[in-house]
């Protein structure tokens, strides 16, 4: 089955082109025609009406949406997550858990996976497992009953009932050099985070195949001239990827700024680390069984008032980096999808052209989603 978009203002990586079309062929792109030339026949036709056409977005750390968590061990749950994430643009993602047991993680797993089989909105890459290997002093919003150290047994059991894309742990626990060994052994990707790591230790993991910081700047070393710390190793090392909420909350624009003007625009991925209120009204909600109280769009524990993951939706943080940084869309919107297939290992993945998957989303002028197509079929219409 082929299709057509056409009228569409193009924005992929390093393009930036109006009046083009676009020729689905299946799951995959077959060509992009530039303004005038000869357009082919197709099965069926989209009219983009001149909006901005963009790969599908790539959140590869969000907990939740909708009402639901990916470990809140209820069958409906990933089905309203996933098709929640189409009203955001998102065509793919890796469903991140929390600090919970590994029996719960285990009954989680069991269940992403029945989605990622047969999904029927937006598709599962790979789990991000987020924890229990944390800091205590840095845990933020995750549970610290369930603080334990580095252990790959627990980590491949749980690889074997879902693919593990991701690993977030801290690199200043006891073990984490063998851990990181370990992960990239299994193919699995480290990721630092919820830590004090120092800028040296943060140097040893690196040499062991560390290139990834989790939610940078929030819940890791704080950059002193003294110490840089981990935030200060994201900003001066060019190989390390750095994830970013770019929710104005979680860091300020001034933060958002300084990030864009200093990092290769290849190494940011901007994510949503969105709970189960991502979606829903202002209001009483939990995570991980921590109660969490949402007001103005901030998610915040109430006990200690520290950030709870957040409400964030990727295409507002994609507008939200537009209007902070001014950069052009055909540079920010690496930052969208085709970074994190790059961090992930796909090659098909994040452009707009000839042989690359048939994930892409339309944007209305104020960034909301006004269609998106998963593998060439059209799965959402505003």
């Amino acid at each position: 089955m082929s299709l057509l978009i056409t009228n569409a203002h193009l924005i992929s990586p390093d393009v930036d082109e109006k009046n083009c079309a676009i020729l689905l062929d299946g799951k995959k792109i077959a060509k992009v025609f530039k303004a005038g030339e000869a357009l082919p026949k197709a099965d069926k036709s989209f009219d983009a009406a001149g909006k901005m056409v963009m790969p599908g977005f790539i959140d590869v750390h969000i907990h939740g949406g909708m009402g639901y968590e990916t470990t809140s061990g209820k069958p409906e749950a990933m089905n309203a997550i996933a098709e929640g994430k189409l009203k955001e643009g998102v065509t793919s993602f890796c469903p991140t858990t929390l600090t919970l047991s590994q029996e719960q993680l285990s009954k989680s797993l069991v269940l992403i996976e029945e989605y990622r089989k047969n999904a029927k909105y937006t598709k599962v890459l790979g789990v991000h497992l987020e924890g229990p290997y944390l800091n205590r002093e840095c845990l933020g919003a995750q549970n610290p009953a369930f603080i334990r150290m580095p252990n790959i047994g627990e980590v491949k059991e749980l690889n074997s009932i879902s693919p593990v894309s991701i690993v977030t742990y801290a690199l200043d626990v006891e073990g984490c050099i063998e851990f990181t060994k370990a992960l990239v052994a299994a193919g699995i990707k480290p990721s630092c985070g919820h830590t004090n790591a120092t800028y040296a230790q943060f140097m040893a993991g690196k040499k062991e195949g560390l290139a990834r910081l989790t939610h940078f700047c929030n819940q890791m070393t704080k950059l002193h001239h003294r110490e840089i710390g981990l935030v200060g190793a994201g900003l001066i090392d060019d190989d390390v990827a750095v994830e970013m909420i770019c929710d104005k909350i979680h860091l300020c624009p001034d933060m958002i700024s300084l990030a864009f003007k200093v990092k290769p625009i290849n190494k940011i991925l901007l994510i949503t680390d969105a709970m189960e209120a991502a979606g829903l009204p202002d209001g009483d909600y939990q995570l991980g069984g921590l109660a969490v109280v949402v007001k103005d769009g901030a998610a915040r524990l109430k006990t200690s008032n520290a950030l709870a993951g957040s409400t964030l939706q990727l295409n507002v943080a994609l507008k939200n980096v537009y209007e902070v940084t001014g950069l052009p869309l055909k540079d920010l919107v690496k930052t969208t999808s085709y970074n994190q297939a790059c961090d992930l290992g796909i090659k098909d993945l994040g452009k707009i052209e000839a042989g690359f998957i048939a994930d892409i989303v339309v944007l209305n002028d104020d960034f909301s989603t006004n269609a998106v197509f998963i593998d060439g079929a059209l799965k959402y219409k505003a």
